[in-house]
């Protein structure tokens, strides 16, 4: 991916391992992240009890099938894993599918991913530290959430600006803390279901309650993928992962997997303990926020509640640690190709991250959700907005894999050295035929059930960013002229 303004033709592509020798000497990012370390990054952004919040939610608009929903969200996102796991392969850049845009579509199309990504990847840590903020403050009243989301804003910032190793351990030590109170609910929900036995039959939360309804799943699972916005910020540390774009490509979809599994099993239980159906959780839409944790306090007691609140509490300010870190080597990437201002660029000798962009995207961050903390409804106006920029960009991840393989007529893999994707030789049918129609119909599913307000601040977004588009190809056509 050149740094100047060479075409998408060439691209994305072109760029192997690390950053470009570029005009303003912007650096190259180190290859120091393990396997280990990318699936810690993937699971923290989404992190492992996400199907707390929107559990209620899920098992009133599926009659019940709360599990049945997560099972066919993961087979739903295992499309778009497939996508970024063929993508990163032909371009395993920093900058995730902005990357992949550019070599597949164009180098137009390829800021207009960027573009939209950047709401997804500023706005959903932004969340994240307002539901700590607000978590904590529930713990300790007497400091304001407004500080407490500052805070974790401060202190996830330097331990990125530390380098991307150091986050990635302070991380795995927080994953797994979540992991373990995830563990313990899971065997508290187990000894209650062999004492006391369930609340409905075992296989309620598979069939539904009263039979199975394929729209309402389908509905269910239109909210339900939510859940997994974050799993393909792996696809952004492309560039300081040892072994590759391979290592990359399986970190994301063992990601998935993984999820998934802990998502379906997690639901199961509490679908088995819930005191209330899911007709009358239906009929009563305040409770469903709190259904999770009201199934907790009835079933095992309050210190499980009060032990997955503090949980949910420090893993938000996390999982915001791994979308900031994803978001400054989006704007990295976009300002070594002069599609952002080139100082976020530049790589830090000592921790050899690209700390102006981290800066950049903490301090949108820091505005976004301290001044959201200091409205009453700020999570609920914040959380409404954040979801179409992620879900367009996986729409045109998807266009990509298509341009790429069927409408360039390129193979990504050939004559570059790089191990091959399913598929390679003949573009492939399945993998980049079906599998990205699949995953396009999904986004495009998901947009449409989108809230109004998210859907006019998508299009506000992306008529910004087409008007930003306009007027840098409009001074390189002014300069081209000049110069001729």
């Amino acid at each position: 991916m050149p740094g100047t303004s060479g075409s998408g033709e060439g691209g994305a592509a072109d760029g192997a391992a690390g950053g470009d020798a570029d005009a303003g000497a912007p650096g190259e990012l180190r290859r120091t992240l393990t396997f280990r370390d990318l699936l810690v990054y993937g699971l923290l952004f989404i992190a492992p009890m996400a199907p707390v919040g929107i559990f209620g939610t899920l098992q009133a608009r599926s009659h019940g099938a709360v599990t049945v929903v997560y099972l066919v969200a993961t087979v739903a996102m295992a499309c778009t894993a497939s996508s970024y796991a063929q993508m990163v392969r032909v371009a395993p850049r920093a900058g995730s599918v902005y990357a992949y845009a550019r070599a597949g579509l164009g180098e137009g199309t390829g800021f207009v991913a960027g573009w939209m990504a950047m709401l997804d990847y500023l706005l959903i840590p932004a969340v994240a530290y307002l539901f700590s903020g607000i978590a904590l403050h529930a713990l300790v009243p007497a400091v304001h959430p407004w500080v407490w989301t500052a805070l974790a804003v401060v202190v996830t910032t330097l331990l990125n600006l530390a380098g991307v190793r150091t986050a990635a351990r302070v991380g795995f030590a927080v994953l797994a803390m979540e992991i373990v109170v995830l563990a313990v609910f899971v065997v508290s929900a187990v000894v209650v279901l062999i004492v006391h036995g369930a609340q409905r039959g075992w296989t309620a939360p598979l069939t539904g309650e009263g039979g199975f309804s394929a729209g309402a799943v389908l509905s269910a699972v239109s909210v339900a993928v939510l859940s997994y916005l974050g799993f393909d910020a792996i696809a952004s540390f492309a560039e300081e992962a040892g072994g590759g774009a391979d290592r990359v490509a399986r970190a994301l979809l063992t990601c998935l997997v993984v999820a998934g599994v802990l998502f379906a099993v997690q639901t199961y239980l509490a679908a088995l303990l819930m005191p209330m159906s899911a007709a009358d959780l239906a009929a009563r839409p305040a409770e469903q926020g709190t259904a999770f944790y009201t199934t907790v306090d009835s079933a095992v007691g309050g210190w499980l509640h009060a032990l997955v609140a503090v949980s949910k509490a420090v893993g938000a300010a996390f999982a915001a640690l791994a979308g900031q870190a994803a978001a400054g080597r989006l704007l990295f990437a976009m300002a070594r190709d002069r599609r952002l201002p080139g100082a976020m660029s530049k790589v830090d000798a000592a921790s050899g991250a690209p700390r102006r962009a981290l800066l950049g995207a903490a301090l949108v961050t820091l505005v976004a959700a301290v001044g959201a903390a200091r409205r009453d409804d700020g999570l609920d106006q914040l959380s409404s907005i954040v979801n179409v920029g992620a879900l367009t960009a996986f729409g045109l991840l998807h266009a990509s894999v298509l341009g790429w393989f069927w409408i360039r007529g390129r193979r990504g893999d050939r004559g570059r050295g790089r191990s091959r994707a399913p598929g390679d030789g003949a573009p492939s049918v399945l993998w980049h035929g079906v599998v990205p129609l699949l995953g396009l119909a999904v986004v495009i599913a998901v947009v449409v059930e989108a809230s109004a307000t998210a859907q006019l601040v998508g299009g506000v977004w992306l008529v910004a960013g087409l008007v930003v588009l306009a007027v840098q190809y409009g001074g390189r056509a002014r300069a081209g002229g000049a110069r001729g």
